[in-house]
């Protein structure tokens, strides 16, 4: 089988705002190394990496709340996830679901024809819990923001589903988001959990997710999405910031607090924890500077986990969710590759409840 040699692709040129992001109709086409496989992409979810990346809202340069536009100062030694560099022109986008249309040496020749989603977290083949030796999907290495890509082919998953390309594109990021902070913190059924920002992509997951270990679900959202945040399986809802948390949550017990907002509100969030609770996070989109009294955490003996890469059993774990219809995707939009700019300012203003996925 023969393969263009040129594709579409969106292709992001540095740090910045919307405009470092060029479409381009005839980038040059991957090709598969060894160990690798090529995937004719179907759809690619959006998510918070993609902008902060781009902004560079990852330095520790940046005190501000994500923006989503260009930051007077972006230090270059820390400005991706990793806390390291990241290379230009780069295409961006983690969560892929396509076709494997071809495949380098030492893979399987039947893997072609495969539907898969992609594992977005690199790691080292000889040494896969090490932490230390990871990369990101879109970041240390092209992504799914264009016509092809290519992967290694651990990372490419099969799945059996009647869902769209673009349902399917809803999961990896998010989900696995999702799925790796309640694994730190152990959520299980004796738990009430209190989910800030529940409209969003990796919030929606949280409830869906916590629900499924059995958990009791507090979301937060804007009242205007609180219908979508029901139908995700919430037991109850609140507004996004109540001015007293306490108080609107009555007798509700919250023994974890699951967090990607942050920002000024996040002392309420920890006050209302009971005593031995958890606190996990994945995120600071309301801001990453927040005030925390001591004294809180350890009189009452509080634990906080930080939540980044995930452990290697979750994306089949969430494959099998996928599978087994235990998991819904919160497909809010679609957009068209070179609509990218448009999804990423939508996506920034929270226009929508759920994952936005661009469509090649």
């Amino acid at each position: 089988m023969t393969f263009p040699k040129t594709m579409r692709a969106m292709v992001t040129m540095g740090h910045g705002d919307l405009d470092q992001m060029v479409f381009h109709e005839d980038w040059p086409c991957p090709t598969p190394a060894p160990d690798e496989i090529l995937i004719r992409v179907g759809a690619c979810g959006l998510n918070n990496t993609d902008v902060n990346t781009r902004s560079g809202w990852y330095s520790k340069t940046v005190t501000d709340a994500t923006t989503g536009g260009a930051f007077e100062d972006v230090g270059q030694d820390d400005p991706t996830w990793g806390g390291a560099p990241i290379t230009f022109p780069r295409i961006q986008g983690a969560d892929v679901c396509g076709e494997i249309v071809a495949v380098g040496e030492n893979v399987d020749p039947a893997r072609i024809g495969e539907r898969v989603i992609t594992d977005g977290w690199l790691r080292d083949a000889d040494d896969p819990d090490d932490m230390n030796k990871t990369g990101y999907f879109g970041s240390e290495r092209n992504g799914g923001f264009a016509e092809y890509t290519t992967t290694p082919s651990r990372n490419a998953l099969a799945v059996q589903s009647d869902l769209s390309d673009a349902e399917l594109a809803t999961f990896s990021c998010s989900y696995s988001t999702a799925e790796g902070m309640l694994t730190r913190a152990g959520v299980g059924a004796s738990d009430s959990v209190l989910v800030p920002g529940a409209s969003g992509g990796v919030g929606g997951a949280l409830v869906q997710l916590a629900k499924r270990r059995g958990a009791r679900v507090i979301a937060m959202a804007s009242e205007a999405k609180h219908k979508d945040v029901a139908a995700l399986g919430a037991d109850m809802i609140l507004p996004r910031a109540p001015d007293a948390l306490r108080t609107a949550l009555g007798d509700e017990k919250i023994t974890v607090v699951a967090d990607v907002v942050g920002g000024p509100y996040w002392p309420a969030l920890i006050d209302v924890l009971e005593r031995g609770g958890r606190y996990t996070c994945s995120g600071a989109i309301a801001g990453p500077m927040v005030a925390l009294d001591l004294r809180t955490f350890y009189l009452r003996d509080l634990t906080f986990t930080g939540s980044t890469v995930i452990t290697p059993e979750v994306m089949p774990n969430l494959i099998r969710y996928i599978e087994n219809g235990e998991i819904k995707p919160a497909l809010a939009a679609t957009y068209h590759l070179d609509q990218l700019r448009e999804a990423q300012t939508a996506f920034i203003a929270k226009e929508h409840t759920g994952n936005i996925v661009v469509i090649p």
